[in-house]
């Protein structure tokens, strides 16, 4: 059985390039930085968490949630193949008891915050917007985007984004933990604009604070799909 399974949908996700060394005390173990032709990249995401049962069992409040990370990419090679995956510098939740668990179990960095959402449809456009409280300002990530979605292209940069299938969190300089997570291949809507108001120094260290006057790459919107998120192994090196 899955340690987690849910639905997560409607992912905005803001990419920017970054130096690789910025994320050199991040890498965990075992891994080493993914790039797309060349670049290295942080993902701001939102979306949303439906229907999420642990280990089979819906947990009363715990259902259906807010979520807003930022991430890198990895990769870790293993029997002469490459497992591309996900690195989170945090991860922000409404839900006190998801974070103290996914804390303790997964040695991620979750935080519990107050958020909230906005799903709009207007005549030509859908309206995806996730907002976050920390001390008395409300952070905000909106994306404008197409009504119909289309199929992702192969070899794109959202493809590079989207599919990676592990996560990974750093233990210590010789552990890791590894762990799956399995979905189908996403589909994309067209993004017509987008606003970001984010501390990010507040939000995710002093490292990170140059965000807030950069311009993402791209922005892109994901319906999303079921997930699984497999249960946890150790690697050591």
């Amino acid at each position: 059985m899955s340690f987690l399974s849910a639905e997560w949908r409607k992912l905005a996700l803001a990419n920017y390039i970054v130096d690789k060394k910025l994320l050199s005390q991040y890498v965990p173990a075992g891994t080493e930085l993914d790039f797309w032709e060349g670049r290295c990249y942080v993902s701001l995401i939102g979306f949303m968490f439906q229907n999420t049962r642990l280990l089979g069992i819906k947990v009363p409040f715990h259902v259906n949630f807010e979520e807003v990370n930022l991430r890198f990419y990895v990769k870790r090679l293993e029997h002469g193949e490459w497992k591309r995956g996900v690195v989170f510098i945090k991860e922000i939740v409404p839900k006190w008891a998801l974070a103290f668990v996914a804390n303790s179990l997964y040695k991620e960095n979750y935080e519990s915050l107050p958020m909230k959402h906005v799903w709009a449809t207007e005549s030509n456009q859908r309206i995806i917007e996730y907002t976050w409280k920390r001390l008395t300002k409300w952070n905000k990530f909106q994306v404008q985007a197409s009504i119909a979605h289309h199929e992702m292209e192969s070899g794109s940069e959202a493809e590079f984004i989207t599919e990676h299938y592990w996560g990974y969190a750093k233990v210590n300089d010789h552990k890791t933990n590894e762990y799956e997570v399995t979905h189908p291949r996403w589909k994309t809507y067209q993004v017509i604009d987008y606003q970001i108001d984010v501390d990010f120094e507040a939000n995710y260290g002093p490292a990170f604070g140059f965000l807030k006057h950069e311009k993402p790459v791209s922005v892109m919107l994901a319906e999303g799909s079921e997930i699984t998120v497999e249960k946890k192994k150790a690697v050591s090196i």
